[in-house]
C-alpha cells in the first residue's frame, strides 16, 4: 500500500497542466520551416555588423572581428523569437486528451485542451512544391465542438497515423464506421404508427 502510494507521488509530469493520472503518449512539433523569417532577420546581424569596415576599410582587420562578433550576437537576439516560438509551441496526446500549446515570442502563450472524444476524424494535406518537397503539410482534426487545424506539420502522413493509433488505442472512434443505415418503413410499420 505504502509503495503505490510513493510511485503515485513520484510520478512524472512532462508539462505544468498533467493531471496525476494521466500519460503522456506523444509530443510533436511543427516543421523548423516557420523559423525561415526569424533565421534571415538573424543572418541580417553578422552583415550590420561589418559594414562600417565595407564604407571605411582603414578601420583595419580587428575593428572587422569585433563588428562580426556584435553582428553574430545581434542575429542570435534577432532569431531567438523566432526559436522560443517554434521550440515552446508543443502538441501533446495524451491518454485522455489533446493538448495544443502555442507560444508567440516571450510574453504569449495559448493552450487549447481538447478532449479524445471529441475527436470525430483526423485528416493531413500536402499542398504545394515546398510542403512537398520540405516535408510539411497541415492536420485536420474535426471534433464536435469544431475543428483544429496544425499548418506547417513535420511529415504530416506519419504524425496523422500515430494519432489515429492512439486514439484507436484509447477507444475512440475518430471515423472508422460508417452512420448506420436509414430504417427502412414498410407497409407493415406503417399500420402500427
Amino acid at each position: 500500500m505504502l509503495m503505490a502510494e510513493e510511485a503515485e507521488q513520484t510520478h512524472e509530469k512532462y508539462f505544468d497542466d498533467q493531471f496525476d493520472d494521466e500519460e503522456v503518449l506523444f509530443v510533436f512539433r511543427k516543421h523548423p520551416v516557420v523559423m525561415r523569417k526569424g533565421l534571415i532577420l538573424g543572418m541580417l546581424g553578422p552583415l550590420i555588423g561589418i559594414l562600417p569596415c565595407l564604407f571605411k576599410p582603414t578601420l583595419g582587420m580587428s575593428f572587422f572581428f569585433e563588428g562580426l562578433g556584435v553582428g553574430i550576437i545581434l542575429g542570435l537576439i534577432l532569431y531567438s523569437p523566432s526559436w522560443i516560438s517554434w521550440y515552446f509551441s508543443v502538441f501533446i496526446m495524451t491518454d485522455q486528451r489533446f493538448i495544443q500549446i502555442t507560444q508567440k515570442g516571450l510574453f504569449h502563450r495559448a493552450v487549447a485542451d481538447l478532449s479524445l472524444a471529441q475527436v470525430q476524424s483526423v485528416n493531413y494535406e500536402v499542398s504545394g512544391l515546398q510542403e512537398t518537397l520540405l516535408g510539411f503539410g497541415t492536420i485536420m482534426m474535426q471534433t464536435y465542438v469544431g475543428d483544429l487545424v496544425i499548418h506547417d506539420v513535420h511529415h504530416p502522413s506519419k504524425i496523422q497515423k500515430e494519432l489515429l493509433g492512439i486514439l484507436r488505442k484509447q477507444g475512440v472512434d475518430a471515423g472508422y464506421t460508417a452512420a448506420p443505415p436509414p430504417k427502412e418503413i414498410n407497409e407493415e410499420t406503417e399500420e402500427n404508427y
